[in-house]
């Protein structure tokens, strides 16, 4: 577990990136053979993008929720992470198993949002936090001078 870093701080991006949150949802909860293999997959990718900093994904963030589970991904472009979703055989090759095991049968529910970010058009403030989220990703600097309120951090 990372450390709280006392007092506020900002993330700061200086070039365009993505964020790309994904999850999945047990729609039946007593179809654990289908939803388990699903759950089994991310963390595969996870450490893969973990070893391997070029295929671009900076930083994730796991979220739990009533049912389900689900990450939020910065990457450091789309064209990275589409890269990864149609290139790399560990996707792939979990994508197709999906769509062989459960396809629409409705027992596991799975979904994504993407989002490009230009610089200037974001902004976040952490306090008394350790490097979270978009802080971990990027830059993380203290919240003061430009970077003390909302609207002076999307700007600066």
């Amino acid at each position: 577990m990372s450390s709280v870093i006392p007092g506020r701080f900002a993330a700061k991006m200086e070039e365009p990136f993505a964020v790309f949150i994904i999850g999945m949802r047990i729609n039946k909860l007593w179809a654990v053979h289908k939803w388990l293999p699903v759950a089994k997959a991310m963390p595969r990718m996870l450490k893969e993008l973990g070893a391997d900093p070029e295929l671009g994904m900076l930083h994730v963030e796991p979220i739990r929720y009533r049912r389900g589970f689900a990450t939020i991904q910065y990457w450091k472009s789309f064209e990275h992470l589409e890269h990864y979703a149609t290139k790399v055989a560990t996707h792939t090759d979990a994508w197709r198993e999906f769509n062989r095991a459960i396809g629409e049968d409705g027992s596991v529910g799975i979904w994504h949002e993407t989002y490009v970010v230009q610089p200037n058009a974001f902004e976040a403030v952490y306090g008394n936090m350790p490097r979270f989220g978009l802080g971990a990703a990027g830059d993380h600097i203290k919240a003061d001078g430009a970077y003390n309120k909302a609207r002076g951090r999307m700007s600066a």
